[in-house]
């Protein structure tokens, strides 16, 4: 009885009504979230923002676990193994969970299937960016050079099969252009190259690469949303110059293992929309360029399963091959 009542007079001070109450047995313990990219990305960045305020909801830390590799793959796979009890979470983004397996000949796991969708936490917009090195200043000079000499340039991405693989290869498919692929182990790596010159371009998703493009260290050509994005108003959207196929932006959610008793995934929703809510959350996640995006849990089911049909065809449309 204690527990409940610390929980509702947490959510009492950050102005939320606990009605109907939060699970009475769950959690009694620390809860585990698997991050599957390194730490600094956005994944990272809309994992620690969540797990903070929802341990101040739930009255147990949510502890964020780094586990990268193979463009989120490796870290989803070791996640749909865990016990599906509700004390791991993952970060159920569109990069592992729709692009990745849509381009892997054999995926390590399945995206709906192995998984529990609880909520969407937030959508992002790509942006499309260069080194300050390079001398364009707008995505009509980025595409002029690389026709001026194919497989010349260079773009970065967090890995073979991630997001920013296939939104580098969707680039080259809409443009007619033609660069070399460097894969790098997340993005963070990837960005620090791009602002060194040591790479040429890439397409990132904004919250990692706002910091380093508000510093002058990138330069952004274009943003992928329906419209301007507040944090960059001078940036045209990837519709305005006339690439409405790469104008999607990317979702970012939370889940679990599949076969997570109903009473826990709701409780774990009511969460999401209760840290969604709170104006510092809000604010934390509009500051790294993020919209918070809060779904019901069938909500974001479709939203996995229609971003897994959207990438699929996209992969066969443009050709890009698929890996091993």
């Amino acid at each position: 009885m204690k527990k409940i009542t610390a929980i509702v007079a947490i959510a009492w001070a950050v102005g939320f009504v606990t009605a109907p109450a939060l699970s009475q047995t769950y959690p009694d313990r620390p809860i585990k979230l698997i991050v599957p990219y390194p730490p600094a990305g956005t994944t990272d960045i809309s994992g620690r923002i969540i797990a903070n305020k929802m341990g101040q909801l739930l009255g147990q830390s949510v502890i964020v676990e780094n586990k990268p590799g193979a463009a989120g793959a490796i870290g989803t796979a070791m996640a749909a193994k865990e016990a599906p009890d509700g004390y791991t979470l993952v970060m159920m983004v569109e990069s592992s969970h729709a692009v990745n397996p849509s381009v892997r000949k054999k995926s390590a796991y399945d995206p709906v299937k192995d998984f529990s969708p609880i909520s969407n936490i937030m959508d992002v917009p790509n942006v499309l960016i260069v080194s300050p090195k390079l001398q364009v200043k707008d995505a009509a000079g980025l595409v002029a050079l690389l026709k001026s000499s194919p497989g010349k340039y260079t773009y970065g991405s967090s890995g073979y099969g991630g997001q920013s693989n296939m939104n580098g290869e969707l680039f080259k498919h809409v443009t007619g252009t033609d660069a070399l692929h460097v894969p790098y182990n997340g993005m963070g790596p990837a960005l620090t190259d791009i602002a060194g010159g040591v790479i040429d371009f890439g397409v990132d998703n904004l919250p990692s690469s706002l910091g380093l493009i508000k510093s002058g260290k990138l330069r952004a050509l274009a943003v992928a949303y329906p419209k301007r994005v507040a944090a960059l108003p001078e940036v045209p959207t990837f519709g305005e110059i006339g690439m409405s196929e790469m104008n999607q932006p990317s979702w970012f959610g939370l889940g679990a293992p599949a076969g997570v008793p109903e009473q826990i995934l709701n409780t774990l929703n009511q969460a999401v929309k209760q840290a969604l809510a709170d104006p510092d959350v809000v604010k934390a996640i509009e500051h790294v360029g993020g919209i918070p995006a809060y779904t019901t849990r069938a909500e974001f089911k479709k939203l996995v399963e229609d971003s897994n049909v959207h990438w699929k065809q996209v992969i066969e449309d443009a050709h890009i091959k698929r890996i091993d």
